[in-house]
């Protein structure tokens, strides 16, 4: 069946976008582009890469052969992804070297690899500016996104620590139909290789699922069942290949099916920001009313059904509503501290109109839409939670997690000028400001709405 395709990815120089424009045109629009120009300095780039072009596995098998990796077998289906398997790196790389000229059923992708956790003194590549506002990954950096005290985390270090991932895979390797996790953005640099991606927007994710919306295509190039998905061929997908060092940037929501078409090395991150957070509640929205629902039988014989409802759903979604909840309060706070350092640096009245403060100010205005979602959402009544002010501010974590925020603000917006250097009496001026706009707790997305609302409504942060 040949798929139709309407729409080919944009290519741009990357050192010729600034970080505002690349906003403006792709994460506001949430459209795919290919960045160029932005790995020529990566270390990867020289010690990954062999003379004639290709993956150097002898030195990945030198250097971290240790490391254990979940390897798809990409000949092999389990439920909605391939078939993982666990094997070290030299393991892995010993294969690929034996396997060259076996058939697909025995290609081997090692995807997920959590490498700069790892190995962090390594330092393979820098973020490109555009993808450093990833409120993911700072805030894992940090914190926890969930703590479950009956479940054992030592082994799941590495495995729950991040979202920065290395990719490595022979010709042929692919991946199946899927939007990513969490409904994130994600961005995915070829260090060596080409790929060849498709595309299908959001607008059009039902067209690629089954009548009644639980099961997606697997495989875009299979024997499509029309009586399953009668949708398929309506679909109009994009397309494009991507080359080495070259980056793409795919939006959240859109749907995309992946292969390589040399050997390959990829760099990928998910990550989401103020743009596309509204994707993520939609999603564990939604997750959790699929979780509720499975267990909507035992409602009645349950001691605590809800608390049930959210142990699955974090389970499901790796995040429950609590877990968002106080994520969204850490990062209206760190956003305030800014704004109040902003100020407090300033004596010009022309400072609000920095493009830093439009960030801050969007990045605030976008929490305060996300937790009046998260208010009309019955099952946040009574949920128990009470989030201290005090406790946040006392944090020494939470002081690095401001810091390094503004860090990467000023890195973005090519902002030199501005040093984010918090001092224990500025963090007790803001703390004292902040406790007339949402007392010493709060409980619930109703309180976040009031607390974000009232800031933003002082004169000094309107312009």
């Amino acid at each position: 069946m040949g798929l139709q395709i309407g729409g080919k990815v944009e290519k741009v120089n990357g050192k010729e976008l600034s970080y505002v424009e690349f906003a403006q045109k792709y994460l506001s629009k949430n459209q795919p582009v290919i960045l160029t120009g932005l790995t020529n300095d990566w270390r990867a780039c020289r010690d990954w890469v062999s003379d004639d072009g290709k993956p150097d596995l002898r030195f990945f098998s030198a250097h971290f052969g240790s490391s254990i990796v979940q390897v798809a077998e990409c000949g092999t289906r389990e439920f909605t992804d391939q078939k993982r398997v666990e094997m070290s790196v030299s393991e892995f790389t010993d294969r690929w070297l034996e396997d060259s000229g076996s058939d697909d059923s025995q290609l081997l992708y090692l995807k997920d690899w959590h490498f700069v956790k790892e190995y962090p003194e390594y330092i393979a590549y820098s973020t490109p500016m555009f993808f450093r506002d990833d409120w993911l990954n700072l805030y894992l950096d940090k914190y926890r996104m969930h703590d479950d005290p009956d479940t054992n985390l030592e082994k799941n270090e590495i495995i729950c620590s991040d979202y920065r991932f290395v990719y490595m895979g022979r010709k042929g390797t692919w991946t199946p139909l899927h939007a990513d996790v969490f409904r994130s953005y994600s961005w995915s640099a070829n260090v060596c290789g080409r790929k060849q991606w498709y595309f299908l927007s959001p607008s059009q994710h039902q067209l690629v699922f089954d009548r009644n919306m639980k099961s997606s295509v697997y495989n875009i190039f299979e024997d499509v069942c029309k009586s399953k998905f009668p949708g398929f061929e309506k679909a109009i997908w994009w397309e494009c290949t991507q080359e080495q060092n070259e980056i793409i940037f795919v939006p959240s929501g859109w749907y995309h099916q992946v292969h390589n078409l040399e050997d390959t090395i990829s760099i990928n991150h998910n990550w989401f920001n103020a743009y596309n957070v509204s994707w993520v509640w939609d999603l564990l929205l939604k997750e959790y009313h699929e979780a509720r629902g499975y267990i909507e039988d035992i409602k009645d014989i349950c001691d605590n059904f809800e608390a049930l409802c959210q142990r699955n759903l974090a389970a499901n979604a790796g995040m429950n509503f609590n877990d968002f909840f106080t994520f969204m309060v850490r990062f209206a706070f760190a956003n305030l501290v800014l704004l109040y350092q902003l100020k407090s640096d300033k004596d010009n009245k022309n400072w609000s109109s920095s493009q830093m403060v439009e960030l801050i100010l969007f990045n605030l205005k976008s929490i305060e839409c996300i937790s009046t979602k998260m208010k009309n959402v019955a099952e946040w009544e009574n949920r128990g939670i009470a989030i201290s002010l005090g406790e946040i501010f006392e944090d020494l974590l939470f002081i690095e997690f401001c810091i390094a925020l503004g860090r990467d603000y000023s890195l973005m917006l090519d902002d030199s000028e501005t040093n984010f250097n918090l001092n224990r009496t500025l963090l007790e001026h803001i703390q004292f400001n902040l406790l007339e706009f949402s007392g010493s707790h709060i409980v619930n997305p109703e309180e976040l709405v009031t607390f974000v609302d009232g800031v933003l409504k002082l004169n000094i942060y309107e312009h």
